[in-house]
């Protein structure tokens, strides 16, 4: 896969060519291993045969280049000598070139513009074979393929042309599913990379842990509690129920355990990262959680994050009650509060994402432009946009078009 991005300069929305289709031009193509000075030497021995250029696609994989630039063709009569010059400059480099003839620009895209991304732990020529295939069997043609990442993950990135959004992403997530492999599909266009705004759950998405299970550990009802939490996450009872039922094992509970829970919560891998990558490319983040303010308020503070909500364990004279206090955040809720913290941060609905694991995200994850569940419960798989089934939470960041090589360079940069 390419390991740098391709640069086209012809790449208008409407795809109108920038030659006429009966204008002869010219595809030169360079190739060999890659050095500093290709591309200035090529265009610098084009100029010499006062050629336009036309578009410019360039890609190294492990250390081997190649250049293809669309030019039109040389005044009559030079085209040959333009030839033999290539040839000449291409061997002087210990480079190859080929040159051939054709008519006009590249040839239109079909309507429908899609970014396919796809995960891979690893990604394997079969699953990657499957993915292609797929995308053909719609009507779709893949236009580019970029690399996003390489660690933790294999990601690429295909820009498909010629099939709907919304079909595609039908026919991938059943291949997906198939093969092993993560794809999310989303409408190629600007608002990719416009302001956003990611919502997270907390319990097993932004962190490893069900905070109500630590609670549940001190005070000697892990495994009553841990019970009703699975049946209410497969989405076999009523989440509001089973949130007061679980906290009413919680009542005498010293709130001194309030500090040793916090200790205790141990962040998803790759969680900062993600946080910290988007707040330097000016998202804003927040979580929205079943669990409780004791614990989200910390996480709030620690991570930076803009926005966070939760459950308020009620505590009088030292000890927990038993009892929940304020607005209960159940799967309807945590839908309202995407919404409200969309409107507070001036970001439209369709340019929010939404990240979880549970039936009491489903509302959430399908109010959202995109929604991701994250090693999710099979009901939620099906019914979010895309999945992610790998344990790195940052990974989030590629189904964004944000690339690995991007997030080291601002690390490196403490931008």
């Amino acid at each position: 896969m390419s390991a740098s991005q391709p640069q086209h300069l012809a790449d208008a929305p409407t795809d109108t060519p920038t030659v006429p289709a009966d204008v002869p031009t010219l595809l030169v193509k360079i190739f060999g291993k890659d050095r500093p000075g290709i591309t200035a030497g090529l265009f610098d021995t084009l100029a010499a045969y006062s050629v336009d250029v036309v578009d410019i696609e360039q890609v190294v994989t492990r250390g081997r280049i190649v250049l293809c630039a669309l030019v039109t063709e040389p005044p009559a009569g030079l085209a040959g000598d333009l030839r033999a010059t290539v040839h000449s400059w291409a061997e002087s480099m210990k480079m190859q070139a080929e040159i051939i003839s054709g008519i006009g620009d590249n040839r239109p895209r079909g309507s429908g513009r899609s970014l396919v991304t796809v995960l891979g732990h690893p990604l394997t020529a079969e699953s990657t074979a499957a993915i292609a295939a797929s995308i053909t069997d719609t009507g779709g043609n893949i236009d580019r393929i970029f690399r996003l990442a390489k660690y933790p993950v294999t990601a690429v990135e295909f820009a498909v042309s010629g099939t709907e959004t919304e079909e595609l992403r039908t026919a991938l997530a059943i291949e997906a599913a198939k093969q092993g492999v993560d794809v999310a599909v989303v409408a190629a266009g600007l608002h990719r990379r416009a302001q956003r705004l990611v919502v997270m759950d907390v319990d097993s998405t932004l962190i490893q842990d069900e905070v109500i299970e630590l609670f549940a550990a001190h005070a000697g009802c892990e495994d009553k509690v841990a019970e009703v939490t699975a049946a209410a996450m497969r989405g076999e009872l009523d989440f509001e129920q089973s949130l007061h039922a679980r906290v009413a094992l919680l009542e005498g509970l010293d709130a001194s355990v309030v500090d040793k829970v916090r200790s205790e919560v141990r962040l998803t891998p790759g969680a900062r990262t993600l946080i910290r990558t988007l707040k330097r490319l000016g998202y804003q983040v927040g979580v929205v959680s079943g669990g409780f303010t004791q614990v989200t308020d910390d996480l709030q503070e620690r991570l930076g994050l803009d926005f966070a909500h939760a459950n308020t364990l009620e505590i009088v004279d030292g000890k927990l009650t038993g009892r929940v206090t304020g607005e209960i955040v159940d799967r309807a809720g945590k839908a309202r509060l995407l919404r409200r913290f969309a409107e507070a941060a001036g970001v439209p609905l369709a340019q929010t994402v939404a990240i979880g694991d549970g039936a009491n995200d489903l509302d959430m994850l399908n109010a959202a432009g995109l929604g991701v569940a994250f090693n999710a419960k099979p009901v939620v798989r099906e019914a979010a946009h895309t999945a992610v089934n790998v344990p790195f939470l940052d990974t989030v960041l590629y189904l964004l078009g944000i690339s690995r090589e991007e997030v080291e360079a601002a690390d490196a940069q403490g931008a």
